[in-house]
């Protein structure tokens, strides 16, 4: 059983700085979390105040139910697993594994027994003698988390763990941490920049921003519903095409007017639009690249000459020139299409987001 609970958490630093700012999070048992977002946002202040690195400004954090503001590291059975994997380069990889156990007094033969039992598991046992200096970073990866498994932690804490890691290896050790949680059954909270990882790996992901949470859902709502415009421009790659616009009645229905042509909202958008007393204004307009595609004139939203090109096998990434302005559309039509080419685009209007320009909240979902 290992529930999280952050209450109106704060981190201050002694120069008057806010890292994070009045946080609620709760973390339930076997949860597994993502803490994302750009470098400085909080994310690892965050898993250090709760694997207790750092200490807690303000605000309260619970572990099942236990108050451990003031509960030392090694006492609150939480194990993190860190960038740099911070092994102990003198000992063996056997070594390494085992040293919590030893510093605990755990008897010889089931130290030997657990080890040969994580290193099988994460395909370590024919490097136990080996040192870290005689590793790969993957492999130093798996010691880091063998010697975080061997503890049967509560939790298990890991802060951008991928992050030193090529691009094929990144993706298959995040291939084997999912697998990991799986077998393991418990709480992992996982911070990363990546939003990739965070979408392939969580079941609960946390984005944030200059030390706030900006949102907390799944993955699927993340993507489809994104509760502000950071938050949808951060998730997906591309990265969602964001373009300014106004509100009209046209022949009874609602559009959205773009520089170029329009958009029609759907039954539901509409209804939410006339709600909020948006006929007339200027809004902020979101697709996703995967929901542009090329369309005639008389249809368009956008227009515009294509300036890249990138063919990536199955589907193909182009970018459209719109004066000023830039359109990315994801398409799996991978013929290749001709720099500065004029092309009208349109986007599917059930997809459209629509956001508040001054606060930058989502109007309609």
């Amino acid at each position: 059983m290992a529930e999280i609970i952050l209450k109106n958490v704060t981190k201050e630093y002694e120069n008057g700085f806010q890292a994070v700012k009045n946080i609620n999070l709760e973390i339930k048992d076997n949860e597994f979390v993502i803490l994302v977002g750009p470098s400085g946002c909080g994310k690892s202040t965050t898993l250090r105040m709760i694997a207790g690195l750092e200490d807690i400004s303000d605000g309260d954090l619970y572990l099942d139910g236990k108050r451990i503001n003031d509960v030392s590291p090694q006492d609150r059975d939480i194990a993190m697993v860190f960038q740099n994997y911070a092994l102990y380069p003198h000992m063996t990889v056997y070594q390494n594994i085992a040293y919590s156990l030893k510093i605990k007094k755990v008897p010889k033969d089931e130290i030997d027994k657990r080890v040969k039992e994580v290193a099988a598991s994460l395909g370590l046992e024919n490097l136990l003698d080996r040192r870290p200096g005689q590793l790969s970073g993957g492999q130093k990866q798996r010691v880091a988390m063998g010697r975080a498994i061997i503890r049967h932690p509560k939790a298990f804490l890991m802060d951008e763990p991928l992050s030193n890691l090529d691009a094929k290896l990144r993706g298959q050790m995040r291939v084997e941490i999912a697998d990991l949680y799986q077998r393991l059954n418990t709480t992992f909270i996982y911070v990363t920049h990546d939003q990739t990882e965070a979408m392939t790996l969580g079941t609960k992901i946390v984005v944030m921003k200059d030390g706030e949470i900006m949102q907390i859902d799944n993955p699927t709502n993340l993507f489809n519903y994104p509760q502000n415009k950071f938050v949808a421009g951060f998730i997906g790659t591309p990265t969602m095409n964001f373009f300014e616009g106004t509100i009209q009645q046209n022949d009874g229905y609602l559009i959205l007017k773009t520089k170029d042509g329009s958009i029609p909202l759907t039954a539901d958008k509409a209804a939410k639009v006339r709600e909020g007393g948006w006929i007339g204004k200027k809004v902020i307009g979101g697709i996703r690249p995967e929901h542009v595609v090329l369309t005639d004139e008389e249809n368009a939203a956008f227009k515009g000459v294509i300036s890249v090109f990138e063919l990536l096998g199955s589907n193909a990434i182009i970018y459209v020139q719109d004066g000023e302005d830039r359109i990315i559309m994801n398409t799996d039509q991978t013929e290749r299409q001709e720099h500065g080419k004029q092309v009208f685009l349109k986007v599917k209007g059930n997809k459209l987001h629509i956001f508040d320009p001054e606060t930058e909240r989502t109007i309609t979902n």
